[in-house]
């Protein structure tokens, strides 16, 4: 796959990068994803197109905010291929937002816990094994069970 090829429309961006074409034309009319319109007014997209979708969902990922994701790549030149550099900047503020994600989910778990002291130290603490989990151990009765992830039913 060419990650630089200029004049690709949604449909093609959208096939090449596994998301649908309503994804595609969101990201562009949210000023994520530039493009010219051809005199048929449909969308062709820059040479960059393909490496800002795959930004855009690492981004999205780590739980950066539209917003965010527009600042983070409003730094980049429009039309040209982001280099190293450009992805090595981006990373750098991954982490932060990700410690930060955490910590708030933590601040939500200890409102939501009767007891929560158990979570004062976020970063001991270990997940449950998940319902769904198939190392976890089956009940030997004969009843059926319904395997929906963290919420089975009996």
């Amino acid at each position: 796959m060419n990650w630089h090829e200029s004049g690709l429309t949604v449909g093609e961006v959208a096939e090449r990068m596994g998301i649908t074409r309503s994804a595609v034309r969101w990201y562009d009319d949210h000023g994520l994803l530039p493009s010219e319109r051809t005199a048929g007014n449909q969308r062709r997209f820059f040479a960059d197109v393909l490496c800002r979708v795959a930004m855009i969902r690492a981004a999205q990922r780590v739980g950066l905010t539209i917003a965010e994701i527009r600042d983070a790549l409003a730094v980049l030149p429009p039309g040209q291929a982001p280099t190293p550099e450009d992805w090595d900047r981006l990373a750098a503020q991954l982490p932060d937002v990700v410690s930060c994600r955490i910590d708030e989910l933590f601040a939500l778990l200890d409102e939501l816990d009767p007891q929560p002291a158990r979570f004062r130290h976020a970063r001991s603490w270990t997940a449950p094994v998940a319902m769904n989990d198939p190392q976890r151990t089956r009940p030997r009765s004969g009843t059926a069970r319904y395997d929906s992830g963290p919420f089975d039913r009996p």
